[in-house]
């Protein structure tokens, strides 16, 4: 929310002047000279638009009082550009938006961002402004004292481009809230490329459920003058860094309710400002990717900020992964009119075989829903944009078929050479972070009581460029396995050149064969949470100075089994790191060229890492691993 000044009127392009719901204006909309596809003016009788007819908005339209605009499922509205073209419903008017899943109602312009208003509500709920506020934009009446009023229904609604600029000092949204009252009902709403918010609120009792909010310039939602309402599964990501904040409020603290808020930043910056006394309770919050959590401006005080139960934690390495939203609800938001056959969808809820002579795109999660199958042929390559926001994750219940050969692997990289996301695998085997845990990464959940679950099959995969750091607690590594069941076969991998690890076991029972790791600069094998499944013939090679351990393991040790582990550095460093209670069996080990062979941390022992029968021992050379360089050919040449 930018500085704000109350306009009694603003004098349009065409000249036309907004009225208020008291105006008795019978003028219907403008058709344009005869064209039923152009909407302008103000419509003063009950109108269903034709879902066979792409609308223009040509001009201000409004929905004038005791009116309602009925938008039936496919429709589409595209505006021109211009701070005079917005769609406004009137205090005491109706809208109802009946899209679908499938079949959403859409309203955008050019692709150029902010290039229209967007749509405007006015209600008749309370505001601190009072009765019959006057808008920042237009001259619109709003506010009153009916908290439960209607002003009609919106279901499944992108918006996208809106957000215009009008001057220093007002801007219009993708969707502006004026006063809107309880007994509206908004669900299912996407908006995206804004150059101002994606949702404001001013005052007003409405509630909004399942909505998302894409690279919005300012900030993805925003109230102020008390809003008091409750939203429910927000998801918010920006992958520009021309952005405010992903929540931002200020005025007099209602207290609204936030449900399951998920924001994701690629770029840093801020993540929730509070201003002068607003506040709000948020049950359910993760934040991934921001250089800063919370912003308290104008004595604000952190108490008004509570997080599942407790005053906002302003601490810098406080980590908030407790929200269950994700991108797989808004699938039918970011698929929408993708317009390419080889961008990999942003949920797959179905049964997916690729093909093998398409090279595939990754531009935002792509993620794997429960009971679908991807299946992924030898030879197929797919590039993803990098950053933190691009990724490629199989849900819990879902599995992967990625069926590489020696000759024809399957690889995944980044466009750019620069970090992505990886593949990630969330089963539902145990882990010691309990049933149903939530991710470091995306809100994912994972974790059951299936030891033996099965996600699925990988053969021969290489992963490059992986590893994107999210901040200093949570990052990305090539292929991460959260609680994967021991009915998996994970055999042939290579990870290479990542900025993270290269595979990572938070618990699960799973086993890999064949694992061969390059020039990661964080940890090659990394386990944590209970991991107690089996490595078999794993090389890694290290030519590069930033990089932390051949293996790093953490957490409690459910003893996990490595047979056959060569670690082999150029650049000294440290070869394996055990903390806490952590530890592994190793039969076949060989390590050369580290300056320390072990490090233990945390008071754990030597005895938790037996190596060849013995406990570990800094002192003894170890060269009795048979895996070589020359075992993974497949992937270097």
């Amino acid at each position: 929310m930018k500085t704000l000044s109350k306009l009694l009127s603003l004098l349009l392009i065409t000249g036309l002047v907004f009225v208020s719901c008291s105006d008795d204006d019978d003028n219907g909309p403008d058709t344009g000279g005869g064209n039923p596809d152009e909407l302008s003016g103000i419509i003063t009788a009950n109108l269903t638009l034709d879902p066979s007819i792409q609308y223009k908005i040509t001009g201000t339209v409004t929905v004038a009082s005791g009116v309602t605009l009925t938008i039936p499922a496919g429709t589409e509205i595209v505006s021109e550009t211009g701070t005079d073209k917005y769609l406004a419903i009137l205090k005491g008017a109706d809208i109802d938006i009946q899209g679908t899943a499938t079949n959403p109602v859409i309203m955008r312009s050019n692709g150029q961002a902010g290039a229209w208003g967007g749509l405007v509500i006015c209600g008749d709920a309370t505001t601190t402004e009072g009765t019959d506020a006057v808008a920042e934009v237009g001259g619109l009446i709003y506010g009153g004292t009916n908290d439960t009023d209607s002003s009609g229904n919106i279901d499944y609604l992108i918006i996208r481009d809106a957000g215009a600029q009008i001057n220093a000092d007002s801007q219009f949204n993708g969707l502006t809230l004026y006063a809107v009252g309880s007994g509206t009902t908004i669900d299912n709403v996407g908006i995206i490329n804004g150059t101002d918010d994606g949702v404001e609120f001013f005052g007003g009792t409405v509630s909004v459920t399942n909505i998302y909010l894409e690279n919005n310039e300012d900030d993805a939602v925003d109230w102020t003058e008390g809003w008091n309402g409750t939203l429910t599964n927000g998801y918010v990501t920006n992958t520009i860094s021309d952005f405010s904040t992903a929540i931002e409020a200020d005025g007099v603290n209602n207290n609204p309710t936030l449900v399951n808020f998920t924001a994701i930043s690629s770029t840093g910056g801020t993540a929730i400002q509070l201003k002068n006394d607003s506040g709000a309770t948020i049950n359910g919050l993760t934040l991934t990717g921001f250089d800063t959590s919370f912003d308290f401006r104008d004595s604000a005080p952190a108490s008004n900020l509570q997080i599942d139960g407790a005053d906002a934690d302003t601490a810098a390495d406080a980590v908030f992964s407790s929200s269950s939203t994700n991108a797989s609800l808004f699938a039918w938001v970011i698929n929408a009119g993708s317009g390419s056959d080889t961008l990999l969808p942003a949920t797959i809820s179905s049964d997916l075989t690729l093909e093998a002579s398409v090279e595939y795109i990754v531009n935002g999660p792509v993620l794997v829903s429960n009971g679908a199958t991807l299946t992924i042929p030898a030879g197929t390559r797919i590039v993803s944009e990098s950053g933190t926001a691009n990724y490629v994750a199989v849900l819990k219940g879902a599995s992967i078929n990625i069926q590489g050969t020696m000759t024809d692997p399957v690889v995944m990289e980044s466009n750019d050479g620069a970090a992505w996301g990886g593949l990630l695998i969330c089963g539902n085997a145990t882990t010691t972070e309990g049933v149903d845990a939530i991710a470091e990464v995306g809100g994912l959940v994972y974790g059951g009581n299936v030891d033996n679950d099965n996600s699925g099959n990988i053969n021969y995969l290489i992963l490059k460029n992986t590893g994107a750091q999210i901040n200093a607690d949570s990052q990305f590594n090539g292929l991460t396995l959260y609680a994967v069941g021991s009915e998996t076969t994970i055999s042939n991998v290579a990870v290479i050149g990542g900025s993270d690890d290269g595979v990572e076991f938070f618990g699960g029972t799973v086993s890999v064969t064949n694992f061969y790791a390059e020039n990661l600069e964080d940890d090659a094998v990394d386990w944590t949470e209970g991991w107690n499944g089996t490595l078999t013939n794993a090389f890694v090679n290290i030519t590069i100075a930033d990089f932390s351990t051949a293996i790093e393991a953490d957490g409690v040790n459910n003893n996990p089994t490595l047979v056959n582990f060569t670690a082999v550095s150029t650049m000294g460093g440290t070869g394996i790191q055990i903390k806490n209670d952590s530890g592994c069996t190793i039969n076949g080990l060989t390590l050369t060229g580290f300056d320390t062979q072990f490090d233990f941390r945390d008071s754990a022992p030597a005895s938790n890492l037996q190596a060849d029968g013995a406990n570990a021992d800094e002192a003894t050379s170890y060269t009795t691993s048979t895996t070589e360089a020359a075992d993974f050919a497949w992937a270097t040449n």
